[in-house]
């Protein structure tokens, strides 16, 4: 008798068929199987947003969530962003507008304002904080990571900056 439960699972376009334990958590999933090593552990909590992904489409913490309930789904990791070379806008603003230090938030906090900006593709600096309040960043002091939110919602409606 195997304890192996049989998954199917889209990440970043590609299709897997994979029997995975059924306590295993999606962020495991990612890093250790399909070795996706943008989506960070870092509290083992849900606090700190670091494992944050697109799950069919949604912001989603890969740490609450077991890789037996995303079979059938959608999972965008950091590393899907970027499209034939292109850096996503949102990844563009984080350079552009030194939305980053250490960097360990980065990719959590990257996918979480896609997340906003696709909702919302124009918020205020209220409602881009409002976004990104479940994704901890302990170097920033998030001022500017709202500029490069801002940088990217104008980028994705065809404002140049």
């Amino acid at each position: 008798m195997s304890d192996l439960v049989p998954i199917s699972i889209t990440v970043n376009g590609r299709r897997y068929e994979l029997e995975v334990e059924p306590r295993l958590l999606l962020v495991h999933l990612l890093r250790e199987k399909l070795l996706l090593t943008g989506t960070h552990v870092g509290c083992d909590t849900s606090q700190c947003g670091a494992c944050t992904v697109l799950l069919d489409g949604r912001s989603a913490k890969s740490c609450t969530v077991f890789a037996v309930q995303a079979d059938g789904s959608e999972v965008v990791t950091i590393e899907g962003l970027e499209r034939d070379g292109q850096l996503h806008p949102v990844q563009e603003g984080f350079w552009e507008e030194h939305g980053l230090q250490c960097g360990y938030c980065t990719p959590g906090m990257i996918v979480s304002v896609v997340d906003l900006l696709n909702e919302n593709p124009n918020p205020t600096e209220a409602e881009i904080r409002a976004g990104i309040s479940g994704n901890f960043c302990r170097c920033t002091g998030y001022q500017h990571i709202v500029k490069a939110a801002q940088y990217a919602a104008a980028r994705m409606r065809g404002v140049s900056s």
